[in-house]
This record gives C-alpha cells, sequence and structure tokens, in this order.
C-alpha cells in the first residue's frame, strides 16, 4: 500500500509538473476485481476449516471406537473359578453314601432293604449300625458345605463392590458390557452355592428319613421275633470282672 501511494503521489506531481509518465508505470486498482479476490480467499479458507472440523470428528469417532473396543481392566474370572472349586472339592468329599446312584442303589438293596425272617440278628445289628454311621457322615458333610459357602461370602462380597465400581467407571460398551457379564457370572457362582447346601441338607436330611424307616422296620421284625414262641429272649450266663 505504501509503494502503492508512492507512485500515485508521483503521478500526481508528474501532471501537475507536466512531466510524461510511461504507462507501465501506472497501477489501477480494480474495485470489483478486489472484492472478488477477497471472497474467493474467504471461501478457501472457510473450506479449509470444514476441513480441519471433518477431520477432528473423525478423530474424536476414532477416539470413541477405541473406547468402545477397550477390554475391562479388571476381571474375577479367577476369584470365581476358586470359589466353584471349593464347594465342588466339598460336594466330593461326601463320606459313605456318595452323590453316585449306583452308591445309592447298593446300599438301598442292603442296610436299607426291608427286613426278612431269615436274616440274622447280628445283620440287623450291623445294618442299624451302617445306617447310623450314613446318617451321621451325612450330616457333618452338610455341615462342611455350609462352612465353605459361608468362607465364599467374603470373596464375593469384594468381587462384587470390585465389578460394580469397574462397571460405573467403564470408558466404553465393551467395558461396560463385560463388567455386566462378570456380575452375572458371580450372581451364577453364588446360586451354584447356593444349590450346593441345598443338595448336602437334603442329602443328609434324606438319610435320616430312610434311617428311621429302615429302624421301623426292623422294629417290627425284632418284635415279632420276640413274641414268637422259641424265638424270644432267652437267658445266659454273663460274665463280669474276668470272673
Amino acid at each position: 500500500m505504501r509503494r502503492l501511494g508512492l507512485l500515485a503521489a508521483a503521478g500526481t506531481i508528474a501532471l501537475v509538473l507536466g512531466v510524461a509518465v510511461p504507462a507501465r508505470a501506472l497501477i489501477v486498482f480494480d474495485p470489483n476485481n478486489y472484492v472478488q479476490n477477497v471472497l474467493t480467499a474467504a471461501r478457501e479458507l472457510q473450506q479449509i476449516n470444514n476441513q480441519i472440523t471433518s477431520l477432528q470428528n473423525e478423530a474424536q469417532m476414532l477416539i470413541n471406537q477405541a473406547r468402545n473396543l477397550a477390554n475391562l481392566p479388571y476381571s474375577s474370572l479367577q476369584q470365581l473359578q476358586s470359589s466353584i472349586q471349593r464347594t465342588q472339592q466339598l460336594l466330593s468329599q461326601a463320606q459313605r453314601i456318595a452323590y453316585d446312584v449306583q452308591q445309592i442303589d447298593r446300599a438301598f438293596s442292603t442296610s436299607y432293604a426291608p427286613v426278612t425272617g431269615s436274616q440274622s440278628s447280628q445283620l440287623l445289628i450291623t445294618n442299624a449300625q451302617s445306617r447310623w454311621q450314613n446318617t451321621y457322615a451325612a450330616t457333618q458333610d452338610a455341615l462342611r458345605v455350609q462352612a465353605g459357602i459361608v468362607g465364599n461370602l467374603d470373596t464375593n462380597r469384594i468381587q462384587t463392590s470390585a465389578l460394580v465400581s469397574s462397571s460405573q467407571g467403564a470408558s466404553g460398551a465393551l467395558q461396560a458390557t463385560q463388567a455386566g457379564n462378570q456380575i452375572l457370572a458371580l450372581s451364577a457362582q453364588q446360586l451354584a452355592d447356593l444349590t450346593a447346601v441345598i443338595t448336602a441338607q437334603s442329602r443328609a436330611q434324606s438319610l435320616e428319613a430312610a434311617q428311621r424307616a429302615a429302624a421301623q422296620d426292623q422294629g417290627r421284625e425284632q418284635l415279632r421275633r420276640f413274641l414268637t414262641p422259641g424265638q424270644g429272649y432267652q437267658s445266659q450266663d454273663v460274665r463280669m470282672f474276668h470272673q
């Protein structure tokens, strides 16, 4: 602009003094052309801004996709598997009549079978003792399973708190989904513990009921034998204190 001003001033002076100025030294300002150039530059600048905004949006979209695909940094799988293994181990340690169909059928065909007149008194006593031992062992097994489930409660509490915190702080859809899946797995593990407790308790109750039924049947047979002539009680000499 300064140069244009100097040239314009020089031209004015030359005209006043009557000095001839060459044609190539004169600069003509075209307002219309200037306006068009400014509008073109503004449009190009707007296009550049639009491109920058588009690139920023694409970059943010990639960042969001990366967050949605990010894995949850916390996993409770190992703790859940350990709890399930402890419960399974307790169930597998069931004494005497375990959770096995063949063992149950064999026991109910022998010590729990209906009493017959051909069975000796010693066999009746042996079967009664075996039934009592089965009930005693089943009660102990049920208590051990219950103790194991109670031991899992503290672990479940810690895992629940950690998973809820992870779900609330999830940065994307995948992390939220994974946290939800782990919470469902924890619920399934707790349901499995509850099933184990009910199963062990039901086993003890079933064996106790079977013991009572067998004892009633055996009592009737022993009463029949006692009342049958020739099979009742007979006195015998008993020595005490090695006399």
